[in-house]
């Protein structure tokens, strides 16, 4: 995945737009294939400044529909009906799109349009940990005295951290020159060496529009104006009411004349005045109330050659047009130079943007939130298509989940059931399906081959050849066959029918690798910011000692296999030797065993849960431990304490639990929850399609 950095602002007015223009600079220069990423542009991504900005100077050779999440418009929709999480998982996979065809990723913040900022600064944040980008927020210093600003920027960087995001430094922009010295200070005082923080000075050319932002942003036509006349900037402004003698005394440098388009007085004067050594030079003139000059007056302006100032024209009156001009914020854009090159130079003097670089580098992240494991998911189970059959083909959730995989390219799959029946549902449901595979156990050729397969198989159990027939005429049955004979790669089932139903079948036919001394499993547990593996809590009641050692290694191989690295945490009701009695025996016991088979795993035991999580009740009951604290494979005693404990996880840290996956199986057979959402299966049959990506060939 491509390196990243996200910079946000903490509130309007921050001049974002000219830190990120100064590090993609940087990049540019380093970087063989730099991106840039908006979560949500306010409208289209060509009216978007900073996406323009970026992409014309950078000459990025990306559409610019992949490189921003979604519409401001898409976004509210989203999140007032209550869909916050489609809108990260939006995001999220547009970016991962992107990402994989850049080296480094520079994500650029929302901007503070009409949302609460509480609710907007929450959405960065969240963006940012689901992206897995390193933040370096921005801090307003302009309008705010010195301790003003060192509590925004503190307060802003506690906000951050307490959301968990990896803050690797923090700019407070615009800030007054006088107060440069008196604000590093204080933060040096507060903040010490942990987090940089960089002052950039208010530079008042960045601060001030010009008559080409005002004119985009009023949608204004063009009486007068050539491209560099646009560039000029407006340091204030002026409605021309009295006459014009008296309105010549008011005029100041850079003003923008609004007045009706009919006041041709106002107009030649102020046309006059412009090359006049007695009156300073104004920036425009924006004519309101969609008047046009009177001919007579187009005819003088036109004669004096190359217009003097640029003239603008819009519709609404003079009032509203004034009120309209004020509310224009200074943007950067590609076509105006010297404000490119005011906004680099004033950041990089301010920013050892090398050092800012090294920074980003150098701070690892193992954050995994469940957006970004679901996605991790699907991308490896695109990478490598398997084949999964999905016995219960009849059932809603798996139709909807089957058109959301085949969409997504997730892998192909064959649904089991009456295709009569199935088809009826699919149409039903408006599904598109048309492609997919599906069989009819009880009438499919193959129903004679795999009842001689299950016979050879199961005769020693009694089991007659009549018999084995019959039993394939069930999905489960049948389904496993199908894996064990090649002709797919792995199973799902559940939704409808029992654990047993699921798994005897893969226990008889499929049987375990010849490296696992029995079938266990795990349930992948997401937590807000992480994801842990918790194991045995479905399959085993009791494990013994040997089994304890077996699932605690399986299930340190099933983490590695889905980028989770293994600190394996053998749990007790004591940690170390601080409790006695018969449980606590059997973790030492298996402890010992797995350390001796698998001496290059992390693992600790016997361990109680807050040691093996938490690092200061670590620090305590298990100094020097290199898993206690941050485990992240946690091996229960039982089946009685695990399956409760990953339920109230579950309930309680409002926790998503991808799962039970099955793990020693020769072959990925996986079951499903029969409460298990669309969502679920989604994500078990990607599980399952990586883990078949790795299967072993039956013994």
């Amino acid at each position: 995945m491509a390196q990243n950095l996200y910079v946000c602002g903490a509130e309007p007015g921050n001049g974002k737009s000219a830190i990120v223009l100064a590090i993609m600079e940087q990049l540019s220069g380093c970087a063989d294939r730099p991106g840039f990423f908006r979560p949500v542009i306010n409208d289209t991504p060509e009216t978007d400044a900073l996406l323009r900005l970026i992409t014309s100077r950078y000459a990025l050779e990306l559409p610019l529909d992949a490189l921003y999440g979604c519409t401001l418009e898409t976004a509210r929709q989203l999140i007032a009906a209550r869909r916050y999480d489609e809108l990260l998982k939006r995001i999220l996979d547009k970016y991962s799109l992107l990402s994989a065809q850049c080296d480094f990723v520079l994500c650029a913040g929302t901007d503070f349009s009409g949302a609460a900022n509480t609710l907007e600064f929450d959405f960065n944040a969240d963006v940012a940990n689901n992206l897995n980008c390193p933040v370096i927020p921005v801090v307003r210093g302009k309008d705010r005295s010195a301790a003003q600003a060192v509590n925004a920027a503190i307060a802003f960087l506690t906000s951050l951290q307490e959301r968990d995001c990896s803050v690797v430094a923090a700019v407070v922009n615009r800030v007054p020159t006088d107060q440069l010295t008196g604000i590093k200070a204080e933060l040096e005082r507060h903040l010490g060496r942990r987090t940089p923080v960089y002052l950039v000075p208010e530079e008042p050319a960045l601060a001030r529009p010009t008559v080409g932002d005002i004119a985009r942003a009023l949608h204004a036509e063009a009486v007068y104006a050539d491209p560099e006349s646009l560039t000029r900037e407006v340091s204030n402004y002026k409605v021309a009411a009295m006459e014009l003698p008296g309105f010549l005394d008011h005029i100041e440098a850079g003003s923008l004349i609004i007045t009706p388009g009919d006041r041709s007085d106002i107009i030649l004067g102020s046309m006059l005045s412009y090359p006049s050594s007695a009156y300073p030079q104004i920036a425009g003139l924006l004519l309101s109330g969609g008047l046009q000059p009177a001919a007579q007056v187009k005819a003088l302006v036109e004669g004096l050659g190359n217009t003097p100032v640029p003239v603008l024209s819009v519709n609404t009156d003079t009032f509203a047009t004034a009120m309209n001009a004020g509310r224009v914020q200074a943007v950067l854009t590609p076509d105006n130079e010297r404000r490119i090159a005011a906004a680099l130079g004033v950041v990089e003097n301010a920013v050892d943007l090398g050092e800012l670089q090294q920074l980003v580098s150098a701070t690892p992240s193992t954050r995994v939130t469940p957006l970004m494991f679901e996605q991790q998911l699907v991308q490896r189970a695109r990478s490598d298509r398997r084949h999964i059959v999905l016995p219960e083909g009849s059932e809603e959730r798996i139709l909807r989940a089957a058109e959301i995989l085949s969409l997504r390219g997730v892998a192909d799959l064959t649904l089991l059931g009456d295709p009569q029946q199935i088809r009826a549902k699919i149409d039903a449901l408006g599904l598109h399906l048309d492609e997919i595979a599906i069989i009819d156990p009880q009438h499919s050729p193959l129903r004679e081959q795999f009842a001689d397969s299950y016979y050879a198989l199961r005769q020693h159990k009694g089991i007659s050849r009549q018999m084995a027939y019959d039993t394939l005429a069930d999905v489960s049955y049948f389904g496993t066959m199908l894996v064990q004979h090649g002709l797919v790669d792995g199973m799902v089932s559940g939704s409808v029918h029992t654990t047993q139903h699921t798994v005897r079948p893969a226990f008889e036919i499929i049987r375990t690798r010849p490296d696992s001394a029995l079938v266990s499993s795990v349930f992948f547990m997401c937590l807000e910011d992480r994801v842990l593996v918790y194991g045995d809590c479905a399959i085993n009641p009791n494990p013994d000692a040997e089994q304890l050692a077996d699932i605690a290694i399986t299930s340190a191989d099933t983490a590695r296999m889905f980028g989770i690295e293994p600190r394996v945490a053998m749990l007790s009701y004591s940690t170390g030797d601080s409790g006695k009695g018969e449980a606590v025996d059997k973790v030492i016991e298996a402890t010992r065993i797995a350390t001796r088979r698998r001496p290059d795993l992390k693992l600790e035991g016997p361990i109680q849960y807050d040691a093996a999580v938490d690092a200061s009740v670590a620090k305590t009951k298990l100094p020097g431990s290199q898993v206690a604290g941050q485990a992240t494979v946690f091996v229960f005693p039982d089946l009685n304490t695990g399956n409760n404990t990953y339920k109230a996880v579950q309930r309680s840290a409002d926790a998503v639990a991808i799962g039970p996956v099955l793990q020693g199986l020769n072959k990925p057979v996986n079951d499903l929850s029969r409460g298990c959402t669309v969502t679920d299966i989604v994500n078990t049959v990607a599980i399952t399609a990586i883990q078949a990506q790795t299967a072993l060939e039956p013994a």
